[in-house]
């Protein structure tokens, strides 16, 4: 078995991404973790790293110790999501903290039982990370097919600001606020929330799924910032980045990403022209080539993670 994972910046700043990897013993759980950037004008828990780093940092280390065999994934977020929610609101009592200002991630969480024959897969999935496994035939499957719906709205304001000629990014985060504000205030007040928010109003509407697949399979994770590849820049297909992914590592894919974003910044239709990008790659029977994290972080015997 081999795990590799990438996770950094566009410009070596602050990651709001976060892989971990947590054995427990005949389980492997894979972790992705995509902060969303705060639209709050100032930091409230952590002006250091900022608050979204925070939150996936602290809801990561929560989860850890509460991943159990006998636990159910949603059962373990909610655990996990508990004692974050204490901390900080904690941390930022007396304060007038508006709700747009609140922390918000996608989390993909692949729990592996690997086998002799197979691989029994789990998946616990909110918001928009991706996820896909490679058969040994190199077949590839996605594991949690799913489009993000207010993705077609950003992309269509963006396009209206370029068309007034606004390519700056500032200006156009700037011009995108009130939109950006509301959409949070929405998934934060949602009484079946899609994205891994503080104070959930009502059970997560979360995409689980349960499959089995053949024991030679690959397991591949990533956030929307690593599959602008495929997803807004085209320069593979999705299926074709994921085979390129399993058959010659991660940071290949990375570096054409940055090198693309660096020459065609002002071109994108995103809030940003570049995002935190972060994959994680599980393969049975193979060297380990795994990558250095970007920043320290706390591992263990038991579980590594790669903090933002």
């Amino acid at each position: 078995m081999a795990i590799e994972r990438i996770s950094c910046a566009p410009d070596g700043g602050i990651n709001e991404d976060l892989v971990a990897v947590f054995d427990t013993g005949g389980l492997i759980d894979l972790l992705v973790l995509d902060g969303a950037t705060s639209v709050a004008d100032r930091q409230v828990v952590d002006e250091r790293q900022g608050d979204v780093a925070w939150f996936v940092q602290a809801f990561a280390a929560a989860l850890r110790p509460v991943i159990d065999a006998t636990r159910s994934q949603a059962d373990s977020v909610q655990l996990a999501l508990a004692s974050v929610r204490r901390a900080y609101f904690g941390q930022t009592a007396g304060q007038d903290v508006p709700v747009h200002a609140w922390p918000l991630a996608a989390l993909t969480w692949i729990r592996i039982r690997p086998g002799t024959d197979q691989l029994a897969l789990s998946l616990y999935c909110l918001g928009d990370c991706k996820a896909f496994a490679v058969d040994a035939g190199g077949v590839v499957i996605d594991l949690d097919p799913y489009v993000n719906p207010f993705e077609t709205v950003v992309q269509e304001a963006v396009a209206a600001l370029a068309r007034e000629g606004v390519s700056d990014p500032l200006e156009r985060r700037k011009r995108l606020l009130p939109l950006l504000r509301t959409r949070r205030e929405a998934q934060h007040g949602a009484t079946a929330p899609t994205a891994l928010c503080l104070q959930p109003r009502g059970p997560f509407q979360a995409r689980a799924y349960t499959l089995h697949l053949p024991s030679g399979s690959t397991v591949l994770a990533m956030t929307d910032g690593f599959n602008r590849l495929a997803d807004a820049y085209g320069l593979y297909t999705q299926e074709d980045l994921v085979r390129r992914c399993c058959s010659g590592g991660l940071a290949g894919p990375m570096a054409e990403l940055r090198a693309w974003e660096a020459a065609r910044a002002a071109g994108t239709l995103a809030v940003k022209n570049a995002d935190d990008a972060s994959a994680l790659m599980w393969t049975p029977d193979r060297v380990d080539s795994d990558n250095p994290p970007n920043h320290p972080g706390p591992a263990s015997a038991r579980a590594t993670e790669e903090p933002a």
